[in-house]
């Protein structure tokens, strides 16, 4: 992946501007909040792998306090493909957990050698109220409009990353793989529909036990270019998958491992460290659990 999700629709699977090729990266790095009485939280280190070679790392930092949570996500190009591109950026959005994540708040800017590119939104119980991109689409013509309808119910990217468990059970229910993620993220509007597959264990530093292995599949709504070979790559795209591993203290889930062909390879996202700290407080209230995007 080579360009922000606001320009390609092959960015990664859940958020793929974020963690993938785009390589956002902070402009300080994410780092996990002390735990607070009340409060979880959890930060994750990936490698980015395309076609086998690494090209850069990732971060994921995530709060949970009650029913409110924020998301930091950062990532960087590293080695040739860092020094030909450049590409760095960062992502953040905060809102509550209900019935799934409710963002108040997004904002993403990414860089590269040669151009950058920066989103904010505003959002109210997941419906965008203001949304700006920085410099703005070209209006080629050929783009599906957006709709006032389609910003409604919407996550951004960032948030798309923190799934609440819709099952009341383990959070390694495999109901939990089974959902919707309706997706905004300032120009175009996607679906990403989850699957369960199967049930894995892994070990890695600062987290040993189960992930649940979803399918993934990308569904265009608005936004894109509907003639784009990118696009028609990706909506018949069987190769995309992410496991979910459970953050203690919570009710939510997220990704260990995201992996998405593309035409040059297959892009994997994958946890090398794993950091959790907390005090057994549940970040989202028992009739929170419910389905998202259902």
């Amino acid at each position: 992946m080579c360009a922000p999700s606001v320009r390609a629709p092959s960015s990664l699977l859940l958020a793929g501007a974020i963690l993938a090729g785009t390589a956002l990266s902070g402009q300080a790095e994410a780092r996990p909040r002390a735990a607070r009485p009340g409060t979880a939280t959890v930060a994750v280190d990936y490698g980015v792998n395309l076609a086998g070679l690494p090209i850069g790392t990732a971060r994921l930092a995530g709060s949970f306090e009650g029913s409110k949570y924020r998301m930091d996500v950062s990532a960087v190009l590293t080695g040739i493909a860092g020094a030909i591109t450049g590409g760095q950026g960062s992502a953040r959005s905060a809102g509550i957990i209900a019935a799934g994540p409710q963002p108040n708040a997004f904002a993403i800017a990414t860089r590269t050698s040669h151009s950058g590119i920066a989103v904010r939104m505003a959002l109210a119980r997941g419906n965008v109220t203001q949304s700006e991109v920085t410099p703005p689409l070209l209006d080629t013509g050929d783009r599906v409009p957006v709709t006032a309808a389609e910003k409604r119910g919407v996550i951004d990217p960032a948030s798309a990353l923190m799934m609440p468990a819709h099952a009341r059970g383990e959070l390694t229910d495999p109901e939990n793989c089974n959902r919707t993620l309706p997706v905004f993220d300032g120009a175009t509007r996607f679906n990403v529909v989850l699957s369960y597959a199967e049930t894995r264990t892994v070990e890695k530093p600062g987290y040993s036990g189960p992930v649940l292995v979803c399918n993934a599949r990308y569904q265009a709504i608005a936004g894109h270019r509907a003639d784009r070979p990118g696009v028609r790559f990706m909506e018949e795209n069987r190769d995309m998958s992410v496991w979910l591993a459970p953050v203690d203290g919570t009710r939510v889930l997220v990704p260990m491992r995201i992996a998405v062909r593309t035409t040059i390879g297959t892009n994997i996202i994958e946890a090398t460290r794993w950091t959790h700290s907390g005090n057994g407080a549940t970040a989202a209230a028992p009739s929170a659990v419910a389905s998202l995007g259902e």
